[in-house]
């Protein structure tokens, strides 16, 4: 478990699960999906940048189970 520190408050989070990298910056940090509890909630689907350490990230979005689905349903519908 980690905390984050903003300039308003303090954010816990845990790294359930590493799924995978998206993207390899040059700086060392990824984009990264995991499965995150974010202040002792319940773990969800998130994608956002991270640290090497995992100490420090960027803004993402994060995704509920069902909404993971839709978004994976979504994306099996086109052509990319």
């Amino acid at each position: 478990m980690a905390i984050q520190r903003t300039e308003r408050e303090e954010i816990v989070f845990e790294i359930k699960e590493r799924i995978g990298i998206i993207t390899e910056y040059p700086t060392g940090w990824n984009k990264e999906l995991n499965l995150v509890s974010w202040n002792g909630n319940a773990p969800k689907y998130d994608i956002r940048d991270w640290d090497p350490e995992h100490e420090h990230m960027s803004r993402g979005i994060t995704f509920h189970p069902k909404e993971i689905r839709t978004l994976i349903a979504l994306l099996n519908n086109r052509e990319i």
